[in-house]
């Protein structure tokens, strides 16, 4: 039986970035190492492949991961993260600015500073690593820490002062916090509240659907992300609409255009081709063609996080 495929071309995000930064390390060169899934990665998983006689596919699967990565497969929450983050146009130290009333948008699923998430990431960094912010900010540390100690009004004064006409941070700041996102305690930092604040309520209401599947659960965790968790009425909408005994994928369905019909109107397209997007496997979300396959999700089999069986979900 061949290796399930993990990652192949199209995927995007950190987990490739960790993939061509091996294949570097070991004399494989993916000709930079940037975070997409393109032919150069691919050809280099092909030179890895033929070394150690594995088949010659140029995609990552089960077997080429363990004899590349030296590591476990990252999990479908871990997996699902890749997406999500793909959807945000986010990495670890991307930052914006007042473009949609969150004040200043920053890391891998784009925390905010209306939110306070920013100012208890930047806190906690400041308590355990201060050199780290000294490092990042430099001469500009003073302000950082006091805009995030400062009012909601003071706040967002700074960042309408500090926004370009495009939504992009001003710089340096734009750097500073890019920076600061390239250490990895920082990323660490940011993954404990992505599982905390997110990835846990999202596996909560996967159980509480009964999804089982890999879809399910990169969906529910997409809604915790973009809408915060599904509202009384969407819920509302979902129990009208389910039909017993239906199948997960009609219900992913459901669920995904229930968010939608529930968002802000706004909103609500680019939240219904994100959610459809996830709840089929495919889709087009800001002109970008996605395929969740390439990130080895798939409605066919079980998220571990959800059910203890490794065995195929039904559909």
């Amino acid at each position: 039986m061949s290796e399930r495929v993990l990652f192949r071309i199209g995927a995007i995000g950190e987990i490739i970035k960790r993939i061509q930064q091996a294949l570097t390390d070991i004399g494989f060169d993916p000709n930079g190492v940037d975070g997409w899934y393109g032919k150069n990665t691919a050809s280099a998983v092909r030179s890895f492949q033929e070394s150690m006689s594995l088949p010659l596919t140029g995609s990552v699967d089960e077997d080429t991961w363990q004899q590349l990565m030296k590591c476990s497969v990252p999990l479908v929450s871990e997996r699902s993260l890749q997406v999500t983050a793909s959807f945000e146009g986010h990495g670890f130290g991307l930052a914006m600015g007042n473009f949609d009333g969150a004040l200043l948008t920053w890391g891998i699923i784009g925390f905010t500073m209306a939110s306070g998430e920013v100012q208890s990431i930047v806190k906690a960094i400041n308590r355990a690593h201060p050199q780290i912010i000294q490092d990042s900010f430099q001469s500009s540390t003073d302000e950082l820490l006091k805009l995030m100690r400062s009012s909601s009004a003071f706040q967002k004064t700074w960042a309408d002062q500090h926004t370009l006409d495009n939504g992009s941070l001003m710089q340096p700041w734009r750097e500073m916090f890019a920076r600061l996102g390239a250490y990895p305690e920082v990323q660490a930092e940011q993954m404990k509240r992505v599982k905390s604040d997110y990835m846990q309520p999202a596996i909560s209401t996967a159980k509480e659907l009964k999804f089982s599947s890999e879809l399910g659960l990169a969906l529910c965790f997409d809604i915790h992300v973009q809408n915060g968790r599904i509202k009384e009425a969407a819920w509302e909408q979902i129990e009208r609409e389910t039909r017993p005994n239906m199948p997960e994928a009609d219900l992913r369905a459901v669920v995904a255009n229930a968010v939608a019909d529930n968002a802000r109107q706004a909103y609500r397209e680019d939240v219904r081709k994100r959610k459809m997007t996830l709840a089929t496997g495919q889709g087009i979300v800001h002109g970008y063609a996605y395929a969740l396959e390439n990130w080895g999700l798939s409605g066919q089999w079980s998220a571990e996080e959800l059910t203890s069986s490794s065995a195929q979900a039904a559909a």
